[in-house]
This record gives structure tokens, sequence and C-alpha cells, in this order.
């Protein structure tokens, strides 16, 4: 598959959005909802800069997440290029997961 060209900026609410199709390969769950995604920057050509963080900073399928990124967002044409900023500090915990996220959870069977 070939990457299409932003054409022009996306929005965050778009950023967002198709970051909802990144899912955490482990629990299933996607990287917004389970509060992975701690903030990005687009800048003026359509480039996303994003600060994110893993459940667990030994993850063994980081590169599943930004494989997955990069066609949530390049790949898609919504934005031109991707770079994911790691962030340990602050440290994830369940305190970071969004209502839906701790609904999809349940469902699968956890206790959140």
């Amino acid at each position: 598959m070939t990457d299409t060209v932003a054409t022009s900026l996306p929005s965050e609410d778009d950023v967002e959005e198709a970051m909802r199709d990144v899912v955490d390969p482990e629990l299933g769950i996607n990287v917004v909802d389970l509060g992975l995604v701690y903030g990005f920057e687009i800048n003026d050509d359509a480039a996303v800069k994003l600060d994110m963080t893993l459940t667990s900073p030994a993850c063994p399928l980081t590169d599943v997440i930004e494989d997955q990124t990069r066609n949530a967002l390049v790949t898609s044409g919504l934005c031109t290029d991707v770079e994911i900023n790691w962030v340990w500090i602050p440290a994830w915990g369940p305190d970071k997961i969004t209502d839906d996220g701790r609904e999809q959870l349940r469902a699968l069977g956890f206790t959140v």
C-alpha cells in the first residue's frame, strides 16, 4: 500500500479519531481510550508528533503500535508524516483509561 499525500491540515479531532484505529495488541482496546496518547502536535506540513506511552516500558509489541499508527495517520492520507515520542513520565496507570475504555475492558472480562 502506498501513502496518500495529505492535501490539507488535519484537525485535532481527525487525528484523535484516526488514532482510535490503533489497537493495543495485548488488550484489544484502542490507544486513545486506554489513555496511551498523552498529546500531539500538527505542524504546518501536516506532519504529526505524538507523545505516547505504553502500558509497560517492556512492551514487546511497540513495532506493531508504530506500524498501526503510521497506517492510521500517514498511509490513510490524513497526515504527511508521524513521529512518536515515547514518554515514560508520568507512568501510565489505569486512571488514564477513558470511560469508554473501561466499558470495553469490562466487556472483555477485566475488572476496572
